[in-house]
């Protein structure tokens, strides 16, 4: 008769560093369906996290003729593809100034950008803010890769809902309380990822694009947490590179 097995301490879990931790990546998973309820609900109802459903829009575009809109679909597309040739780019030259992580500066980065955002007037153009999320986006998602060991993704939801179905039928089949444990933090990331798209929605009722503001609040608490790492524990480790890249 086959029995649950438990693992003991994580041998390894000294070697990760703080830009790989678990409340990290929750924090961002919660930025990230707060962006994305946001251009849904005010910004014109489109979700700026990831690009499949520009593709999907594309080619019905193509089928159709409509080459408007696929010149118009090719502007948030560009955007999230120069979002990941940027963060992939500017790493290295950020790691041998060795004051900072890029992490780090990532998410000062994008606080001032989302000042930026939210002191857009309601009138300017939709296309700004999809355009500087879409970039965003896809510069968070190239950065923030793996959490403690566990790939992830901090923008969209797809993956996770496929590795907790991955994780839930290992458990089952092997007994091995390892697979809950990881299929317990793909649910986590899909319950914070709902919980910023709740709030989002409830937030801009109130204060409209101005709401974009309160994603300064986990985004501020995870620059605290990368920042107090950089200039402590983590200041002769700043050229180690994360897990997953």
């Amino acid at each position: 008769m086959r029995t649950w097995r438990t693992c003991g301490a994580d041998p390894c879990a000294g070697e990760y560093l703080e830009c790989e931790k678990t409340w990290v990546f929750l924090l961002l998973m919660a930025v990230g369906g707060y962006f994305g309820a946001f251009t849904y609900s005010i910004r014109g109802g489109v979700f700026c996290n990831a690009q499949t459903a520009n593709f999907v829009l594309m080619a019905m575009a193509l089928g159709r003729g409509d080459w408007g809109q696929v010149r118009y679909l090719l502007i948030p597309m560009s955007a999230y593809f120069l979002g990941a040739v940027v963060s992939e780019a500017i790493a290295n030259p950020i790691k041998r100034l060795n004051l900072i992580r890029w992490d780090t500066l990532f998410v000062l980065l994008e606080m001032i950008a989302v000042v930026a955002l939210g002191l857009l007037p309601e009138s300017a153009p939709y296309q700004i803010t999809q355009v500087a999320i879409n970039f965003i986006c896809s510069m968070q998602y190239n950065t923030f890769r793996q959490a403690r060991g566990i790939p992830m993704a901090t923008t969209f939801c797809t993956n996770h809902l496929r590795q907790v179905g991955i994780a839930f039928t290992k458990a089952v089949k092997h007994r091995d309380a390892s697979h809950l444990r990881r299929m317990g933090s793909h649910l986590a990331m899909l319950g914070v990822f709902v919980a910023g798209g709740v709030a989002a929605t409830v937030l801009c009722r109130l204060f409209l694009g101005r709401a974009l503001f309160w994603a300064l609040i986990p985004l501020g608490i995870v620059l605290a947490g990368l920042l107090h790492a950089d200039l402590t524990k983590e200041r002769g480790a700043l050229a180690r590179v994360p897990h997953g890249h």
